[in-house]
């Protein structure tokens, strides 16, 4: 596969065909975007309390409704399923009609499905409301990222993500606190109501805040106009990185966030408000994972590091981290047990910060929305089979052993396939 018709990189210009200079997104943005980083933070943790929330309660769920560990995957599944075809057109969508108007119509979309898991009785019910949620949810990174990308430049674009990434670790975090107080209150089926409530909340104040950049001085409407069919955008081999660095790496990422409470539950005898203190833990690490996995290339640039040398090295060092994960079956204490997770998900987050702004590294802003919703369809799917197979390993074994194996060579593995697809990063010089 060459790197597309009639494209070559443009290694001698700092930023994709048509962008600004920095100077001009610092002069143009100010304060203001840090505002909009906040909103999409918030964004963030709102999408990972709605799904994580399933995650918290799963083993309490399965008691009362008599689910299977094959149940349980299947309901995962359907989310992932969902994800991933939400993703195939959200990106698109988000590209054609804007953030403002694309996002506000994902997080309208999940909120509502996060509630009607209320109404659910079944394994199958279950399954529908998640499957509506995964459509929902599909929309907040495509759009979260393709925002970064229109308000902040290449050398904090990383940190910027890593910020907001960041909110994916607090609502994991607020979710095994929250959701006790919310069952204790009105039952299980309150603990989906209230993320609801505070997701409708955001819409009004994304609504009555966002403005696209093109209304602010040193932007250009011209420059976010038109996009790219999926057929153009996959001739570019750079477009096959990003997918294949999610394809590889995403099924962990689920597998920590649904399995995790039944890991702790199963091996510890964790109950309900005890798990709350060791997830919190791990998921503060993985904060700190997210935000430093993004300063870390942006740190690397300003020492004079080339953007390929900076991204690739800050993706190796988290890839790296990730590999003790593999000794958590032979840890015997709860704490050691907490550590070898924090550390594998902080360096999950961090490798995400890098892997979302590959995107905004190799193409120009019409195009980020797209690559990045391509690259998440890529993660689901691989995600959605990864999960169906560990209900089904569970099911038969109740060995956890394989799929942290697979976790701990995973990144390496995904950044040599990254690199050699992409062998040096740099904006691609797309055809119109």
């Amino acid at each position: 596969m060459g790197d597309g018709p009639s494209s070559r990189l443009v290694m001698d210009k700092s930023t994709p065909e048509g962008e600004p200079t920095e100077s001009a997104w610092k002069g143009a943005a100010g304060r203001y975007r840090w505002r909009i980083c906040a909103l999409l933070f918030a964004a963030t943790t709102l999408n990972y309390i709605d799904r994580q929330v399933l995650g918290v309660l799963a083993p309490f769920l399965g008691r009362a409704y008599g689910w299977s560990e094959l149940d349980y995957g299947y309901i995962v599944t359907a989310f992932q399923a969902a994800y991933a075809i939400g993703l195939v057109f959200a990106g698109a969508v988000i590209d054609r009609i804007g953030t403002r108007l694309g996002y506000a119509l994902a997080i309208a979309v999940w909120s509502a499905a996060a509630m009607s898991h209320a109404l659910a009785r079944s394994a199958a019910s279950f399954a529908i409301a998640r499957f509506m949620l995964g459509l929902g949810e599909s929309g907040n990174f495509p759009a979260a990222v393709k925002t970064v990308a229109e308000w902040f430049a290449p050398r904090e674009r990383a940190f910027a993500t890593g910020l907001f990434n960041a909110g994916s670790n607090i609502g994991a975090i607020v979710a095994p606190l929250a959701v006790p107080v919310a069952v204790s209150m009105g039952g299980l089926k309150a603990g989906f109501l209230f993320t609801g409530v505070l997701s409708m909340m955001w819409l009004v104040a994304w609504l009555t805040i966002y403005r696209p950049p093109a209304r602010h001085a040193g932007f250009s409407p011209a420059e976010n106009a038109g996009s790219l069919r999926w057929s153009a955008l996959l001739a570019y081999r750079q477009t096959w990185a990003v997918m294949a660095a999610k394809f590889l790496t995403d099924p962990i990422w689920w597998f920590f966030l649904f399995w995790l409470p039944k890991i702790l539950n199963a091996k510890y005898g964790l109950t309900l408000t005890a798990l709350g203190p060791p997830l919190v833990a791990i998921y503060l690490m993985a904060d700190g994972g997210s935000i430093g996995g993004g300063w870390l290339a942006g740190w690397l640039m300003r020492r004079g590091c080339s953007l390929d040398r900076a991204r690739k090295g800050a993706m190796l060092v988290c890839a790296i981290a990730v590999v003790p994960i593999v000794l958590a079956p032979s840890a015997h204490r709860l704490w050691e047990t907490v550590g070898l997770f924090g550390l594998a998900t902080a360096a999950h987050q961090g490798w995400s910060a890098n892997v979302y702004t590959l995107a905004s590294d190799l193409f120009p802003t019409r195009a980020v929305g797209s690559v990045v919703g391509l690259a998440g369809f890529a993660g689901a799917v691989s995600g959605m089979v990864f999960s169906t197979l560990v209900g089904w390993w569970l099911q038969r074994t109740g060995s956890y052993v394989p799929m942290l194996v697979m976790a701990g060579s995973a990144y390496l593995i995904a950044l040599a396939v990254v690199h050699g697809l992409a062998p040096r990063l740099g904006p691609v010089a797309l055809e119109a």
